[in-house]
């Protein structure tokens, strides 16, 4: 199956935060609160992929209450977060949603570092930045030409929705 196939299946995305939504880097002001920058043009996608019937979850390991205020905002609702075991999560999510062993070829899951490595070997198809860590690099399918927080949400959610001739 080429690259191309491997989209035109997608029917579900998730991601990580930190180092996928975000480029890696924590601004700690002098409370101890940790501030992130997300890329506007990746909430586009993310929006448009809801209303396109898709479904978006996320699995952090970060637990910001801002985080999750700004994916609500988005439309997303199967928002995991101090999430130290992700596959236990995706368990969670594939039972939520009946999905089964072939179920998991139409899903993207996008992550950056070591803690997505399991979940990333189960799917259909793992994608990560073009800064993600050289194991993550790996085993991806695809790897985004956009950094961490600089538009590689966007570039995956449109990448499958042209392919699937759902792009706005």
């Amino acid at each position: 199956m080429n690259e191309l196939e491997k989209f035109h299946e997608i029917d579900t995305f998730l991601f990580d935060v930190d180092g996928v939504f975000t480029d890696s880097q924590l601004l700690v002001t002098e409370n101890g609160e940790l501030l992130r920058q997300m890329n506007v043009r990746d909430g586009y996608a993310v929006k448009l992929a809801i209303r396109q019937g898709y479904r978006v979850g996320i699995i952090t390991g970060g637990s910001s209450e801002g985080v999750k205020l700004r994916l609500q905002g988005l439309g997303v609702r199967d928002i995991f977060l101090g999430i130290s075991e992700k596959i236990a999560a995706y368990e969670t999510y594939l039972e939520r949603y009946q999905i089964n062993l072939n179920g998991e070829g139409r899903i993207l899951y996008m992550g950056d570092d070591m803690p997505d490595y399991e979940v990333m070997r189960r799917v259909g198809l793992p994608c990560c930045p073009s800064d993600a860590a050289a194991e993550i690099v790996g085993i991806c399918k695809y790897i985004s030409p956009r950094e961490g927080g600089k538009g590689c949400v966007r570039d995956v959610i449109e990448k499958v929705l042209k392919i699937q001739g759902k792009w706005a």
